[in-house]
């Protein structure tokens, strides 16, 4: 433990100096003072001094030990003690330790770490000045190197005239500038940035790219259902750049393709320097197989030091001399004590100013246990039956101030032959471990409390004045045992006579590593041969003093404080836990007061005890001959124990005094050192390998290494044990001598078991060491003690480590108390509470990974504390050659606390686990760490498609091919008109409309046959009209979303793309829209002057057109059709009037469209099916359709319900985003939806459009949740359609059911598709995407080589269709793009047939259903896009696998979206949840990710709900998530660099 004052005490300087410094201390660590007066008042201490200690780092100089001065140059300072030669031994641990940890760090030239970035609202608690100011980092030296001053320009869109040179720009491959789309976000969503070269498609404006997020209020234009809770509304911030948010940026990029301009690149690009190095030796080459991957198994170090010496003999310890005066049994000497000497003191209580309120007599103790045992046994009934009969388990909860009563308590339980069962005063219904607690309780079968008055009225309390029910507590009767509530025994009841026999005295609780809490039962004869043991160990004799600082309910405090003391007729002085934090010196006061012999401490209160000897001149310690140290097996009381020597030795404490014992629940005490007056051996002390100690070596180190651990003796085995040390891990075979184990323990005065857990007793209380050999060493059994050791010289006991604070990282071993240790040498004092840090392991990845809590001081800076952690990760890594998975800070006081101070380390693991640890400060170090993924995969060298072929003929598979009914040729007549209903217009209306439009377009824009027409209108009959009137006249409409009136800025620059790249001479809108286009707000997202002509089609004049355009041949285009697809692409199509009849022809013979039906269409009918749906199907069959545009669900979500029920429609189209809408609104009310008349019981088929892979989950409770409504269980179907074909599958009517099967998502990663059961581990499900709709032939293709796959392989989708798009509609008749996805050959079997590339990944499956046709049915699955697929370690990701990962991960997560950046995984999380949360994702999503992905996460991004941009169709848009993110538009909460 690295002490700012300790290592001052090492220089000879003048006591009054080392006194002001302590007080100094004491000042800083309690907060009287600042940082920076304290260095101020303690420079000017040492300034006579200063000359001395030149030539160290003044840096370091507070922290390092100080090297003593050379005798010549030295003035001596009057009490100056000779140092002893073997001056290594002598130095403080801390210092060594210390001076270690920092020559570590000085070797590290400062690596460059991305510090993470937080909003400013999280930053609530601390100062406003220790910001880093929102554009610059801890990176900003580095990032002035990579901008190129003279290329920062920031071009929004607008600013060109026309859209040509922009055009060019993508051409030549620069990066692209990105206007953000109409397209809509979740409500709350901000524009996102330009999008890189790398990623812009390499044909020229074709494909231009745009963003797809706008800010609030939500555009009602589009189809998404805004959510229900009204926290995504979120006041748009400007974001932090300055820019405001709907401006529009240009991303610069290096070579590389990163944006130099942003700071999130600079990050991520020092984040990959980072990464480079690599600090871990290269994992081993050895053969994976593809499907079960197997990790890494460390394999062990050739070079690792092994154990050499010979077995080791077991050490027996000295002869328990049972003298004839000691009683038979404790009750016997309390009896004779309490009858013989009534008056002796038996217990003093001090209250918290150190007053002695109460001395407990032994004649009162005597009678009041009496009184008690009478009370219990014969004055508590329950249904006339005793409550209570011997043997019983009772439960004593008991304040750590009043040890009089827990006294009384015990002895009384003990007398009734009750067993008590010391627990903590639970302080509130959820304390730390309080469930466990309960657990315990409820094993022991305990069903009464006692307490007294004073405790019971501070119980947290029911409504009824009762005592609460605790969670997980069995129901408990409270008894109050102060005196006025007890009964006198009459004069002839006397208690059974007590021998001490095999039963059960107590139980003394012990929690776990894991946290779970078990009670240790201590037999009656355990606890006679423990005090007598420590009878003659410590030597005790009658009416000695006793001063005892430990809890008195268990461990140490319990043997010495209440059992021994009282065999022996000594007086115990009990000092309060409130007392000592209150005043530290408070418990050497008391050993001058009362002359003390014998004292019982923890290193704690020596530490505070040293720092807090402010000027006690009266202070003196001669009268003590034993100062127990109870927890001097841990590696830091070493250094408590030399500085309060050190300083007290003065004042006359004699240094064979300090005693240090070890003690365990299940061994009791272990080993004390005796004082040499009993016969003790000198005090050893060793200085171990750190590096040896991880392979359970124990090696002395050489003088100039670093990683040493120095560890003190703890004594001797005790009076009447035998000792061993054995294996930790499975047979208990005896250790070498030079080897760590577990230190086993045989003796009569151990734990018996643990109670009521016969399986794991069995392992630790009846362990059989056996020999090399095999041969048991004695035919006792012995007890595992839970401690990490060995037998050093002298017989004397080491423990370098407890068992529960093991780490077995790889094959080696860490204690957390030594990376405890590490943490706190680096500048502790500074930037957290040095008792404040928990170390544990959690298992990620089939090994365990170290995770490092810490408190943080309110006044840290954010620089500060991530630099700390920087410096603890390179100190840990250094000294003990081990990662840190993660360092997590809290802030002050918010960890969960054990009853007396301390951390609850187990309670710190599971809020971990589950998110509930709410951190300040994460850093996750999982690239550092995680060395056991297996290797990536290598891509076979190339296998040509025919051998592919070959392989599938050989294997029995079938090549993947499909197709729908042939179709036969029907009416063809080019959009066939009956007279029937559309919404509120009947053919004939729609037919005069049609001709206005068409005369309008002649006459007033005079275009010519072939001209281009933007239609841009709201959803309705009106789009319908105005586009039949373009193919009236022979022109080419296109048709446009309206922009938002709410939201010009981010959704009018879209519209002005579409009408610029599709070349549109003229622009058709409503009269609304018409002032919209041209008003003041527009001026500012577009220049308004360069639109095209506009005509308002609200008020043109009844017209008839001479002739209507008669297309001269099929193939003439029709129309263009504009969407943005997922990859943020915009790209139109080309659809001649053969396709849009072959279209209209295929959509009816499958969903059997007869002119008697009617249709609900919830769609955005401007492209794609939506479109094909609204305009051309429902005039070309002749059906009635009501269409419910998506964004009126805003306002009302069960109008497309109501309306599907009001006209009775058999066939409903709709997206995920309305699917989503409706389930999330909807849910709770179905019942009042009942009560309105709203039935879906007329439904057939409810078919969600989309393209992507069917959300199984989404489908499946939509249709649980309105079943209530007379929703068939089968009707709810997917179609799929993409930008090359928007119809390849529907439903329809009359086909089989949609099957779902189980593939294997590993074999998914190497595109294999394997069967698997449902629930199988790492099973995804997936479900076909509608059936194959007539005339289209499907295949899958291989990505690479386009030879066609056989069934078991996953592929790109390719489609052979008469409805296919005829290419992409390109300004420079840009050829290349439009043969690769338009007319694609297969390179091997039918090269004949052209084929139209979807983009989309998937592959095909014979299904056992038949068919109409009475064929076995062929099922298309669609699993993702193929340009969004993540290539992560020779493997291919969907995105929509990992976010699915993450959502599971935390209750939090309302969202996530992933995408890779220069092959790092960036993960977006929407935390719908308080802000000061959000740091608890960080560690969940990267392990949930590595768990169950094998991936490493780079990037944790936690944003807003409602940041992630979503399409009109519900798909979200991670490639404008990624441009947002790197130009640094997100606004995030905080980010986390993973390391």
């Amino acid at each position: 433990m690295a002490e700012r004052g300790c290592p001052l005490e090492a220089v000879p300087l003048p006591a009054e100096v080392r006194e002001s410094l302590a007080e100094l201390e004491l000042e800083l660590s309690e907060g009287d003072i600042t940082q920076k007066g304290y260095e101020k008042k303690r420079a000017k201490l040492l300034a006579r001094y200063v000359p001395l200690i030149q030539g160290v780092d003044p840096s370091l100089q507070a922290e390092t030990r100080i090297p003593g001065p050379s005798p010549a140059t030295a003035p001596a300072p009057r009490q100056q003690k000779p140092r002893p030669s073997h001056a290594r031994d002598e130095r403080f641990r801390s210092d060594v330790h210390t001076e270690a940890v920092q020559a570590a760090l000085a070797k590290y030239k400062e690596r460059k770490m991305p510090m993470p970035s937080k909003r400013r609202s999280v930053l609530t608690h601390t100062s406003v000045e220790a910001h880093t100011p929102p554009d610059t980092s801890s990176a900003s030296e580095d990032e002035g190197s990579l901008r190129r001053p003279g290329r920062l320009a920031s071009a929004p869109l607008q600013s060109h005239p026309s859209v040509e040179p922009w055009l060019e720009q993508v051409t030549q491959g620069s990066s692209t500038s990105s206007s953000a789309s109409s397209t809509s976000s979740h409500p709350g969503g901000q524009p996102a940035a330009a999008p890189s070269a790398a990623a812009a498609p390499a044909g020229p404006a074709a494909l231009a790219r745009v963003a797809d997020l706008h800010s609030a209020p939500p555009d009602v234009t589009t189809g998404l259902a805004q959510h229900q809770h009204a926290s995504c509304e979120r006041p748009q911030l400007a974001s932090a750049t300055g820019v405001p948010r709907g401006d529009s940026r240009r991303a610069l990029e290096t070579a590389g393709g990163v944006p130099v301009s942003s700071r999130v690149s600079s990050k991520i690009q020092q984040l990959l320097n980072t990464l480079k190095k690599p600090k871990r030796p290269p994992l081993k080459e050895f053969f994976v197989d593809d499907f079960e991957e197997l990790l890494e198994v460390q394999q062990p170090d050739p070079s690792q030091p092994k154990p050499e010496g010979g077995q080791m003999a077991v050490l027996e310890g000295e002869l328990l001399a049972v003298g004839s005066t000691w009683p038979p049994s404790l009750l016997a000497a309390l009896q004779q004590w309490g009858t013989t000497q009534p008056k002796a003191p038996c217990l003093t209580a001090l209250d918290t100013t150190g007053k002695a309120v109460y001395t407990l007599t032994y004649g009162k103790l005597w009678s009041r246990s009496l009184k008690l045992a009478y009370t219990l046994l014969n004055k508590l009934t329950n249904k006339n039956e005793p409550l209570l009969k011997p043997g019983d388990r009772v439960a004593l909860v008991f304040p750590n101030s009043d040890p009089v009563m827990f006294t009384v308590a015990f002895y009384g339980c003990l007398l009734a032959e009750l067993v008590p069962v010391p627990i903590e005063v639970p302080l509130t219904r959820k304390d730390a471990g309080s469930q466990q607690v309960g657990f315990l309780l409820g094993s022991c079968g305990v069903a009464l409390a006692l307490t007294t008055d004073a405790c019971q009225k501070g119980l947290p309390k029911a409504q009824t004045g009762e005592v609460a029910a605790f969670k997980g507590w069995p129901p408990l009767t409270w008894l109050v045992i102060d005196g006025k509530h007890l009964t006198k025994p009459p004069k002839d009841w006397h208690p059974s006579a007590q021998d001490a026999g095999a039963g059960t005295a107590y139980i003394e609780y012990k929690t776990s590593k894991e946290g779970s809490t078990v009670g240790v039962a201590v037999s009656h004869a355990s606890l006679l041969a423990q005090c007598q043991a420590l009878t003659q160990a410590c030597g005790y004799s009658e009416a000695e003093t006793l001063t005892n600082v430990l809890d008195f309910k268990r461990d140490a405090g319990l043997w010495h404080g209440v059992l021994t003391s009282v065999m022996n007729r000594m007086h115990v002085v009990s000092v309060p836990y409130a007392l000592m934090k209150a005043n530290p010196l408070s418990w050497i006061q008391k050993v001058c007061a009362y002359k003390a012999r014998a004292a019982l401490v923890k290193s704690r209160d020596m530490h505070w005890s040293l720092l807090a000897q402010r000027g006690q001149r009266g202070v003196s310690l001669s009268s003590l001959r034993l100062l127990i140290v109870a927890d001097g097996a841990n590696p830091w009381s070493i250094s408590s124990c030399d500085a309060f020597l050190n300083v007290f030795q003065a004042r006359g404490l004699r240094p064979e005094v300090i005693c240090p014992c070890a003690s365990s629940p299940e061994a009791l005490t272990v080993a004390i050192r005796r004082p040499p007056d009993l016969g003790g051996p000198p005090p050893r002390r060793a200085v171990l390998s750190m590096s040896g100690l991880s392979h359970g070596v124990i090696r002395l180190d050489a003088e100039e290494k670093l990683s040493v651990l120095a560890v003190q003796d703890v004594g001797q085995a005790m009076p009447g044990a035998n000792v061993c040390v054995v294996k930790v891990e499975g047979i208990p075979y005896l250790c070498k001598t030079d080897e760590v184990g577990e230190i086993c323990v045989n003796s009569s005065a151990t734990a018996t078991a643990y109670y009521g857990l016969l399986g794991i007793t069995k392992n630790i209380f009846e362990t059989v060491p056996v020999t090399a050999g095999g041969a048991p060493i004695s035919d006792r059994p012995f007890t595992r003690t839970g401690l990490l050791g060995f037998i050093g010289p002298d017989n004397l006991v080491f423990v370098v480590g407890k068992l529960d604070g093991l780490m077995v990282v790889g094959v080696r071993r860490h204690n957390a108390d030594d990376i405890v240790a590490t943490a706190l040498a680096v500048e502790p004092m500074k930037f957290v509470y040095r008792g404040r840090i928990a170390v544990f392991s959690v298992t990620v990845l089939h090994d365990d990974r170290i995770v490092l809590v810490a408190e943080q001081r309110p006044d840290a800076s954010e620089e500060d504390s991530f630099q700390w952690m920087s410096r603890v990760l390179q100190a840990i890594d250094s000294i003990h050659q081990v990662g840190v998975y993660c360092l997590a800070l809290v802030p002050a006081n918010t960890l969960p606390k054990a009853p007396l101070g301390g951390i609850h380390v187990s309670e710190t693991k599971q809020r971990f686990l589950e998110g509930m640890l709410h951190p300040c400060n994460v850093l996750m170090c999982p690239h550092t760490c995680v060395t056991n993924l297996p290797k990536p995969r290598q891509k076979q060298p190339e296998v040509g498609p025919a051998s592919m072929i070959v392989g599938n003929l050989v294997a029995g598979r079938r090549i993947a091919q499909a197709s729908g009914r042939e179709l036969s040729h029907l009416e063809d007549s080019d959009q066939a008109r009956k007279g029937t209903v559309t919404s509120t217009t009947t053919c004939i209306q729609l037919h005069k409309k049609a001709e206005r439009v068409a005369a309008a377009l002649m006459e007033k824009a005079r275009l010519t046959t072939g001209a281009h027409v933007a239609l841009v209108y709201p959803p309705g009959v009106d789009l319908i009209a105005a586009f039949y009137g373009c193919l009236y006249c022979g022109c080419v409409p296109v048709t446009v979303r309206p922009p938002h009136p709410q939201n010009l800025t981010t959704t009018l620059p879209t519209v002005k793309m579409i009408v610029e790249v599709s070349k549109s001479a003229c622009v058709l809108t409503t009269q609304a829209i018409t002032r919209l286009l041209k008003s003041k707000e527009a001026l500012a997202a577009v220049d308004v002057r360069a639109w095209p002509t506009i005509l308002d089609t609200d008020d043109i004049p009844k017209k008839k057109v001479a002739s209507i355009f008669r297309p001269p041949s099929p193939d003439t285009l029709a129309y263009l059709d504009f969407s943005v697809s997922t990859t943020g692409i915009l790209a139109g199509v080309k659809m001649s009037h053969a396709a849009t009849s072959a279209l209209c022809r295929s959509i009816k013979l499958q969903c059997e469209l007869y002119p008697s039906r009617q249709i609900a269409i919830c769609l955005d009918p401007y492209c794609g099916l939506g479109f094909a749906l609204w305009c051309l199907c429902s005039v070309y069959s002749g059906h009635q359709s009501v269409l419910v545009p998506p964004p009126e669900l805003e306002a009302n979500a069960s109008l497309w319900l109501w309306a599907v029920s009001q006209y009775k429609a058999r066939v409903t189209f709709c997206s995920y985003s309305v699917m989503e809408t409706c389930a999330r609104g909807l849910g709770a009310q179905t019942a009042v939806l009942r009560m309105k008349g709203v039935n879906l019981s007329c439904v057939r088929t409810c078919m969600v459009v989309a393209e992507e892979r069917p959300r199984i989950a989404l489908t499946q409770s939509f249709s649980k949740l309105f079943r209530d409504l007379g929703l068939p269980a089968r009707a709810v179907s997917t179609t799929f359609g993409c930008r090359v074909n928007v119809a390849i599958c529907l439903q329809g009517t009359a086909g089989p059911d949609p099957t779902t099967v189980y593939v294997d998502m590993r074999a998914l990663r190497h595109d294999r598709v394997r069967l698997v059961e449902r629930g199988s581990p790492h099973s995804l499900p997936l479900t076909e995407s509608g059936k194959i709709l007539p005339g289209v032939k499907v295949i899958i293709a291989h990505t690479e080589t386009r030879g066609p796959l056989g069934d078991s392989h996953l592929g790109e989708v390719w489609v052979s269709s008469p409805h296919s798009a005829t290419g992409y509609y390109t300004v420079y008749g840009e050829e290349g793009l439009h043969a690769d996805h338009f007319s694609a050959r297969l390179s091997f079997g039918d090269t004949q047939t052209v084929w139209a590339r979807t983009g989309f990944l998937g592959f095909l499956r014979r299904t056992e259903l038949t068919d109409a046709s009475g064929e076995r049915h062929d099922a298309l699955y669609v699993v993702g896009s193929l340009d969004e697929a993540l290539e992560l370690r020779g493997m291919r990701y969907h995105p929509v696998d990992i976010e699915t990962s993450v959502i599971r991960a935390h209750r939090s997560v309302a969202e996530c979206a992933v995408f890779t950046w220069t092959n790092l995984l960036v993960v977006v999380v929407e935390l719908d949840g308080l802000e000061q949360d959000a740091l608890d994702l960080v560690a969940l999503v990267t392990n949930a990710v590595l768990e169950e992905h094998l991936l490493v996460v780079g990037v944790v991004v936690i944003v807003d709900p409602g940041v992630i941009p979503i399409n009109s169709r519900g798909e979200k848009q991670r490639m404008h998530l990624r441009d947002g993110f790197l130009a640094d538009q997100l606004d995030p909460i905080y980010v986390a660099y993973n390391m």
